[in-house]
């Protein structure tokens, strides 16, 4: 049994506190972070919703949250929510004249009165499904500046053992992420019971929002992939690299912003993943620098308004005029 009928009565009471404690044997688990998905617009705003649409969405919400929290507390990327290790996910009831749903992200023993008010690793997490979900949704997070200073903040307090992890390991969850996402779409665009999304988090007494909003354009953005014609030549640095899927994503100049590639099977010799390769070391050495950039020819592949969503790639060359390799 997991919980006390104290602590259940204390649960379906409603959320009031910043922090859920769940009874457990002669401890408590303490909430790291609360998530919040409300939807608005429509029927949603007269508190009625698509049964089956936010049933799936629902499913999204929590297969996403899971494969992010697990990544962050195990390095390991999942397929399959119910293998999340090292935490738990519990909805908690909703609130009256809304349409939203709210879920605690439950890691670490603490015995009473011993849980910090503020969660590090809460944070680290809020941090990481914000990566997670802005990226799958095509708007560029830096993360250097978000989960990066997460990382460092954690090493300074010495409060976990967590290892900071490269950034090519949250763009495979973003992969993996990417239909759970779609289908918290499913009350605005199926339905139509809803217009938008929005998802909050909180750790302690800090709430932030996830810095995209779930709409019909950012359905269309995941739905709705065209590869075009014709290669062209893109320059840049490499961000992220999988040796595995041979996926990973490049920092172009024109676009301002990383972009995902993959490895076609005519690019995927020693030469062109030296290169990559290369530009990743290079990268990670001097960001500053000219340095390291490679030039692909590649296939883009856009959104339905046209919107850059990837590269697949035929070649790899040097940019010209860079002496780095």
């Amino acid at each position: 049994m997991l919980a006390t009928s104290a602590c259940q009565g204390m649960v379906c009471s409603g959320f009031k506190s910043d922090i859920v404690f769940i009874a457990l044997f002669e401890g408590f688990l303490m909430s790291a972070a609360i998530f919040t998905l409300s939807y608005s617009g429509g029927a949603s705003d007269d508190h009625v919703i698509d049964f089956y649409d936010v049933a799936q969405a629902l499913i999204g919400f929590q297969r996403s949250l899971a494969l992010t929290t697990h990544l962050v507390l195990n390095d390991k990327v999942i397929t399959q929510a119910p293998a999340l290790k090292g935490a738990r996910i519990l909805a908690l009831p909703p609130e009256d004249g809304s349409w939203k749903i709210t879920a605690a992200v439950i890691v670490g023993l603490y015995t009473v009165g011993t849980a910090p008010k503020d969660s590090p690793i809460g944070n680290l997490i809020a941090s990481a499904y914000d990566y997670v979900v802005s990226e799958t949704l095509g708007f560029h997070v830096d993360f250097d500046k978000t989960l990066g200073q997460q990382y460092d903040e954690l090493k300074k307090m010495r409060e976990t053992e967590l290892k900071r992890l490269p950034q090519a390991r949250f763009d495979s969850v973003i992969e993996k992420c990417e239909l759970a996402i779609r289908d918290m779409h499913r009350p605005i665009a199926h339905s139509e019971t809803a217009i938008s999304a929005s998802i909050f988090s909180q750790v302690g007494s800090w709430t932030s929002k996830v810095q995209q909003e779930l709409d019909i354009n950012t359905y269309e953005y995941l739905s709705f992939t065209r590869e075009e014609d014709r290669p062209e030549t893109f320059v840049g640095r490499v961000s992220s690299y999988n040796i595995n899927t041979y996926k990973g994503r490049i920092y172009l100049r024109a676009e301002g912003r990383p972009v995902p590639f993959e490895l076609g099977n005519v690019a995927r010799d020693l030469r062109s993943i030296s290169l990559i390769t290369n530009s990743l070391v290079s990268n990670a050495r001097d960001r500053m620098s000219g340095e390291g950039e490679v030039a692909l020819k590649a296939y883009k592949r856009v959104s339905k308004s046209g919107k850059m969503k990837g590269l697949l790639v035929v070649d790899v060359n040097k940019a010209t005029g860079d002496p780095e390799y």
